[in-house]
């Protein structure tokens, strides 16, 4: 009979492994802008029609994004946050949180002190 071993340590494991790691990073972008564009629409009672056609783009692309399968370039990311008037953040996180650094990327709006 095959242990049972316990989900978190699971999860603990894979966590470590360099492979899995690169995995979820690799997809982190994808997933972050996937959640974005459903709660944008979601917020604004917008369908996928009619988010494309406020940013230019095809409603098959933006089902893309939302699905997360493809990791958007950065020239597709500020157009959706130009057109939609959101500010877009690049935050660069080292070892050191302290070290930190926050940059506003063609930002429509000023970001809050």
């Amino acid at each position: 009979m095959a242990k049972s071993i316990p989900l978190a340590e699971l999860l603990a494991s894979a966590r470590e492994d360099p492979e899995y790691r690169a995995v979820v990073e690799r997809h982190a972008v994808a997933d972050a802008v996937s959640l974005w564009l459903v709660k944008y629409r979601a917020r604004h009672g917008l369908t996928q029609r009619s988010l494309a056609a406020r940013v230019g783009m095809q409603q098959s692309a933006i089902a893309r994004l939302e699905q997360g399968d493809i990791e958007p370039k950065m020239s597709t990311l500020l157009r959706l946050a130009r057109s939609l008037g959101e500010p877009l953040e690049l935050e660069i996180v080292r070892d050191d949180p302290a070290t930190a650094e926050t940059v506003v990327v063609g930002s429509p709006t000023t970001r809050p002190a």
